[in-house]
């Protein structure tokens, strides 16, 4: 006799009503209207989306199920060396970041993209000097990047976002601004201005839902606690959708499908946070707090796989630290060692594939 395999089943009245929340992992389908959500441990029924097959490829472009990567990025106090280096690590095992090639220059303050098949490195600082320079490499073999265009001018401390189709950038320094500027994947080309944050905001981290990019946190020179998102669909400003639980700038940004988090940072200046926040894409509203790093620091990286986060690198003013640590997305839980970098960096950019 055949086994026969049943998801939990209701209508969508019922589902509404009861409102659980699903275990990581587990199915639940509407019968009056054939859609069905993925659970997560820890989100109720009315705040996960709805599965669907675009959402499932969009994913694509902001969580990776193979490698994690680093690029650029400074050492620490007294030499602060910059690196020109593209480091990546495993997500299917724990080990060891390894080095895959070199950006165009040595640079740090920079924001990272992550296309199907690329890695992007956008603007920067390489003293004396702030860049413009959109860079690229490849994925499905290991080399070196390629300048592929310009944003519209030279910035560092950008938050980065990624759709399948388009990088973006958000905000910057030194001379702060407010703009979001988009750059295609599909053909190598400058970036352009669609819209603006709320306030010039520089030092902020990013995160992207298949729909949306997110700005969080930053500083305007005055510490931000703001969450804001602006469409992937149309161009157009931000919106303030949340606020984060921790004031910080200089933190790193993860995504899930359902998620973004916002793990590290300082605030004030020089007090380091070990805390990591999440907030919702399905709901407007504010961070919570759901774990902890290893330690306190900032300017780390941000990178995510599809079943966790990753954070690497980071420190504090003056020294900087070579960890690669992940937490779980599917439950809410302190962060782990899973690694190190070739060499402890701060302020680089993060990809995933």
């Amino acid at each position: 006799m055949a086994n026969t395999i049943q998801h939990k089943r209701g209508t969508a009245a019922e589902w509404t009503a009861a409102d659980p929340t699903l275990a990581a992992g587990q199915v639940g389908v509407e019968t009056d209207t054939g859609k069905f959500k993925f659970g997560d441990g820890s989100t109720a029924w009315s705040a996960l989306a709805y599965f669907e097959a675009a959402a499932a490829a969009a994913a694509d472009a902001f969580q990776g199920s193979n490698y994690g990567y680093s690029s650029g990025g400074l050492g620490s106090s007294p030499a602060y060396t910059g690196y020109n280096t593209i480091q990546k690590y495993s997500y299917t095992v724990d080990a060891n970041a390894t080095d895959v090639g070199d950006l165009t220059a040595t640079k740090y303050g920079v924001s990272g993209q992550t296309s199907p098949t690329n890695g992007y490195t956008s603007g920067g600082y390489n003293s004396p000097s702030y860049l413009n320079v959109i860079e690229k490499f490849p994925f499905a073999t290991d080399e070196n990047a390629a300048d592929v265009g310009d944003l519209i001018s030279a910035k560092r401390a950008t938050a980065g976002q990624s759709s399948l189709e388009n990088g973006y950038v958000s905000g910057g320094g030194p001379t702060i601004i407010s703009a979001i500027q988009k750059f295609p994947f599909a053909v190598d080309a400058n970036a352009t201005n669609i819209g603006d944050l709320l306030s010039a905001v520089h030092q902020g981290a990013g995160q992207s839902s298949t729909d949306n990019g997110y700005h969080s946190g930053g500083t305007t020179p005055a510490a931000s606690n703001v969450i804001e998102k602006f469409s992937f669909s149309s161009d157009g400003n931000s919106s303030d959708v949340g606020d984060l639980l921790e004031v910080v700038f200089y933190s790193a940004g993860q995504s899930s499908l359902e998620n973004g988090y916002i793990s590290g940072g300082a605030y004030p200046l020089f007090t380091m946070k070990n805390v990591i926040q999440k907030f919702p894409f399905a709901a407007d509203a504010n961070s919570t707090d759901v774990g902890d790093l290893l330690s306190n620091r900032s300017i780390s990286t941000g990178t995510s796989a599809t079943d966790n986060g990753y954070s690497h690198g980071g420190g504090t003013p003056s020294t900087s630290n070579n960890y690669i640590e992940k937490f779980s997305f599917s439950s809410d839980g302190n962060s782990s060692d899973v690694g190190d970098l070739l060499f402890e960096v701060n302020d680089a950019a993060g990809q995933q594939y």
